[in-house]
Parts: C-alpha cells; sequence; structure tokens
C-alpha cells in the first residue's frame, strides 16, 4: 500500500532524514495546507483572548484592566490578526492546498515550490506584523484599516503592520496565481468547467481577486509608508494629501476582499448541503456563476464604506444600488441550497449542523448590510456596534463556521480518522448559542447610539456588554471544547474508510485515508457530473485500480 503524506515527503532543499526539516521544507500541498491551519489557529486564539480582554473590560462603564491606549492596540491586534492572518488566508490557505488538488484530480499545484515559498513568505509577513508588540512604542493603536493621517502620526510601531499586510497581500497575490493555473491547466480529464465541483468555482473566483484586487492595497500601503518615511503629501492633509483617498484606495481592495474571504466558505457550503441532503445539487451552474458574479461586482461597491465622508449624492446613489445588486447572487445560491435540501434524505452530521447554523447567522448579516447599505439609515448607524455586530455575522457567522464546517467534513478525510460525534453537536450548540448572545444584542447597543471602537460608555448600555460577555464566554467555552474533540479524534478516533460520508466528489474517490503521497495512483477520467445520487445514494462507484468510474 502507498504511503500517505504522513509517512514522506517532496522537499524543496534536498532530502532530509528528520521529520521535523520535512516538514519546514515540504512541497506537499496536503502538508503545507495543514501547516497553515497549525499556525493560523494558533493566531486565531491569540485574536479570541484579545477580544476577551476587551470584553472583560467592557463589562462595566470605566477602566477596569486596560487603559484607552491599551484598548486601542488590543482592538487593532485583534483585527489585524483575524483579518490578515486568518480569515483573508484561511480557508484558500488550508482547505485550498488540501483539498482543491485532489478534487480536480491533479497530484499537485503547479507550482510546488512557490506554493512552499508562499507559507514562508505568510510566516514572514506575521512575526513582522507582531514583533512591534516587543518594542517601545508598542503595537499599532490604528485598527486594522489604518486610517490616514493618525495612522502617519501615531507614535506606535505602525509601520511594522503596513510592511506585514505588505508582505502577506503578496503571499495572497502568488496563491491566487498558483490556484488560477492550477485550475486551468490540471484539471483531470474530461473535467471541464462544468464539472468542476462548487469547492473549486469558489477558489477560482476568489483566486482572480487575490490577483487583481491586492495589488491595490499594496501600492496604498507603500504609499503610505513613503509618507512615514519622507514626509510626501499623500493623505496627510497637513502636507497637502487627500485622506480620503487613503480610504477610497483601502476600500477598493478590502471590500472585495470580504468576497475574497466569504467565496471558499460558499464553496464548502455546496459541497456540504448535497452530501448530506443526499441529493443532487440543485442548479449547479447558477451558484457556479455566480460565484463569478459576486467575485466581478464586489470590485464596484466599495464606496458604501464612505457615505459620511462626504462624497456626492449621485455617487452615494450608485453605490447604494451597486451593494443591493450584489445581494443577487447571494440570494441565488441561498435559494439553490435550501431547494438542495427541499426533499432531500436529510442527515444531522455535524458538518451539515454547521452549514444549517451559518445559514442562519450569514442571513442575519446579509439582511443588516442591506440596511446599511440604504444611505439615510447607514448615517445613524455608522462606526457603531451595529456595524461591528453586522462584520462579525457576516464574517466569523458566515466565513469562520463555514472553516469549522469544513474542518469536520474533510477531518476524516485528511486523518483516516472519526471524531466523537455527540462531542462535535455539543460543541456546535455551544458555539451557536454562544455566538448569538455575544453578538445579537450589539445589534441594539448600535441602534441606540453605543459607539463603536470605545473604550468607556455610558452606564445604560451596561446590560448589551453584559450580555455579550456571558455569550464570549459560551462561545469561548465552545471552541475549546470543539478543538479538544477533534484533537481527540485525531489522535484515538476509530478509523474509517476513504469516503464515510458517501460524498460524490473526487476528492473521496482514493484507494486510502489520509490519501497517498501524490493523490490518485493513476490520472483520473472525468466524465460525470459531480453531484449524483440516485434515491439518496451517490450514482457514481470508482474502481481505485483503474480511475474510472463503474457503471
Amino acid at each position: 500500500m502507498s504511503k500517505t503524506y504522513f509517512d514522506e515527503t517532496h522537499c524543496a532543499i534536498g532530502h532530509p532524514k528528520s521529520t521535523f526539516m520535512q516538514w519546514m521544507l515540504t512541497i506537499d500541498h496536503k502538508r503545507i495546507g495543514l501547516m497553515y491551519a497549525a499556525v493560523m489557529f494558533t493566531f486565531f486564539f491569540v485574536a479570541v483572548a484579545t477580544a476577551f480582554l476587551m470584553r472583560l473590560e467592557l463589562l462595566a462603564p470605566g477602566q477596569q484592566y486596560i487603559d484607552g491606549d491599551t484598548f486601542n492596540q488590543a482592538f487593532t491586534l485583534h483585527g489585524v490578526i483575524m483579518i490578515f492572518l486568518f480569515i483573508v488566508p484561511g480557508i484558500p490557505a488550508i482547505f485550498g492546498n488540501i483539498v482543491m488538488p485532489l478534487m480536480i484530480g491533479a497530484k499537485d499545484v503547479s507550482f510546488p515550490r512557490l506554493n512552499w515559498f508562499t507559507f514562508w513568505l505568510y510566516i514572514l509577513g506575521c512575526i513582522i506584523a507582531l514583533a512591534s508588540l516587543f518594542t517601545d512604542n508598542g503595537f499599532a493603536d490604528t485598527g486594522w484599516t489604518f486610517y490616514a493621517p493618525y495612522s502617519l502620526t501615531t507614535s506606535t510601531n505602525v509601520i511594522f503592520t503596513l510592511v506585514a499586510a505588505f508582505i502577506l497581500g503578496m503571499a495572497s497575490i502568488l496563491t491566487g496565481l498558483n490556484f488560477l493555473v492550477t485550475i486551468h491547466r490540471l484539471r483531470a480529464p474530461g473535467m471541464t468547467f462544468f464539472k468542476m465541483p462548487l469547492f473549486v468555482w469558489g477558489i477560482y473566483a476568489t483566486a482572480w481577486i487575490q490577483l487583481l484586487a491586492t495589488p491595490v492595497v499594496g501600492i496604498t500601503l507603500v504609499l503610505a509608508m513613503m509618507e512615514k518615511f519622507f514626509g510626501i503629501g499623500i493623505f496627510d492633509p497637513a502636507k497637502g494629501g487627500d485622506p480620503v483617498l487613503f480610504e477610497h484606495l483601502f476600500w477598493i481592495y478590502s471590500h472585495p476582499a470580504v468576497y475574497l474571504m466569504i467565496l471558499p466558505a460558499f464553496g464548502v457550503m455546496s459541497e456540504i448541503i448535497p452530501t448530506f441532503s443526499r441529493k443532487e445539487i440543485f442548479g449547479y451552474r447558477t451558484i457556479a456563476l455566480s460565484s463569478a458574479s459576486i467575485a466581478g461586482i464586489g470590485y464596484l461597491v466599495w464606496g458604501h464604506h464612505l457615505y459620511t465622508s462626504g462624497m456626492a449624492d449621485l455617487a452615494k446613489t450608485v453605490f447604494s444600488f451597486l451593494t443591493f445588486f450584489v445581494a443577487i447572487p447571494t440570494g441565488i445560491k441561498f435559494y439553490d441550497w435550501i431547494a438542495t435540501m427541499y426533499g432531500g434524505k436529510i442527515v444531522l452530521s455535524t458538518p451539515m449542523l454547521w452549514a444549517l447554523g451559518t445559514i442562519i447567522t450569514f442571513a442575519i448579516g446579509g439582511l443588516t448590510g442591506v440596511t446599511i447599505a440604504m444611505i439615510g439609515v447607514d448615517i445613524h448607524l455608522q462606526d457603531t456596534y451595529y456595524t461591528v455586530a453586522h462584520f462579525h455575522y457576516a464574517m466569523l457567522g458566515g466565513v469562520v463556521f463555514l472553516l469549522f464546517a469544513g474542518m469536520h467534513y474533510w477531518f476524516p478525510l485528511v486523518t483516516g480518522k472519526m471524531y466523537d460525534e455527540k462531542k462535535a453537536k455539543i460543541a456546535f450548540y455551544m458555539n451557536f448559542i454562544g455566538f448569538n448572545l455575544l453578538w445579537f444584542p450589539m445589534f441594539i447597543a448600535g441602534y441606540l447610539g453605543m459607539p463603536r471602537r470605545y473604550f468607556d460608555y455610558l452606564p445604560e448600555f451596561q446590560i448589551y456588554h453584559q450580555a455579550s460577555f456571558i455569550g464570549a464566554v459560551i462561545f469561548i467555552s465552545g471552541l475549546i471544547f470543539m478543538f479538544y474533540t477533534l484533537i481527540q479524534g485525531w489522535r484515538k478516533g476509530e478509523k474509517v474508510g476513504p469516503n464515510p460520508w458517501n460524498a460524490t466528489t473526487l476528492e473521496w474517490h482514493m484507494p486510502t485515508s489520509p490519501p497517498p503521497l501524490e493523490n490518485h495512483s493513476k490520472v483520473p477520467y472525468v466524465d460525470f457530473d459531480p453531484y449524483e445520487y440516485k434515491h439518496g445514494e451517490p450514482v457514481v462507484k470508482f474502481d481505485y485500480t483503474t480511475m474510472k468510474r463503474i457503471d
């Protein structure tokens, strides 16, 4: 039997004998995806701990544990880690690496050594971002948006964070390029674009955003560094610059980045729903094309972040219309997912619970996004806790929840073992209840006028912060219990076969689980649709020797 990727690996340099160096130098896409996961979840818990510190401080009015300057640095650290180090690279770097080549029948990505280099570029960005924590001036206190002119005048080490964000952006561009070439050039024979799994469509649309939108924020960060170092007046009005220009350039990237985060997550949803509904996906082509549509329209909606910046009324109206318009392809996806479940033989396994929970939380995030796309409403809710709650329902309740769904779904593929389903379901309910108790009160507080990013507040808002604190305790407890369950499953779980879910896409058609080092034993021939069920059972059976379907 061929060895798995835990037994041997290809390396970028030489043939090291130590296991540690084999992992550090690996060019195997599956190992690289696992290393991304290990690093990202380490930072994720650092960001969660920072957020919990802020919740402790906000438990009552007045100063409790940290002062205002430390609070500003804490929410900047939380935002930088969560956005640049976790959510933006998360699903593409982890599942795009581990699963996408398996789904298209490839032995690896097109440029394995570039993939290895990209991982270490990401690590370099992480190190530089956190280096300022250990310097005299401390971490940046600007928030993760680095708005000028404050970011250009603050005495904190914002330059570290700007350099780190630039390097992380370069890693994102190279990853997107690698994935685009892989999807175009390494698909198995017979796999046309409309026979690709929908997760691959999500990665494909995301890769175009990475390639085309990320250079804009890179240029913006370089301009900010030039102003910081050389005093050139670009964004600082005291030097003849325009701070609103910074906002435009920043959001021209950062709003497409929202779809960069959510499109691969939607791809995860589109894999889980048909598998656990035991039914062919409804509207395959509309889901695939809606991913491309969201990626395209997403470039044109950045202006709704600037309604209060002095924008012309005509520009506000255009951006408001486009923001409403981008909801149409998203709504198509929701309709198709629900239509897929209708009449299906639904199995409420843990991945399906996470998917169903995400439909609820992301729907709340999406609908509250529509409210602040309205110009008049946004004027009232701008920079309040309402926008904080909306953002977390969309990103945490959408992207991260579906990342957790994917973790549970592909867990047996990656490990060859199964976690404890009962414990995993308990962890889901703890996370779902804690999440909603944490963030929903913020909608009310924000509507009533509680501003975001404030270290102190009026006493009438205390009840909402207290409810959020209770939710935070439940949510963090659920996170810890979930990871404990997954780790225990990896260490001591029951061994399973290569396709325990009875799924239909190509990554499950493997002779072993975990997969062999170079994936499929032979290049598969794909002459079937990616989702074929009949009476609740997969239609396609596979001969693992010839890598062809058995009729």
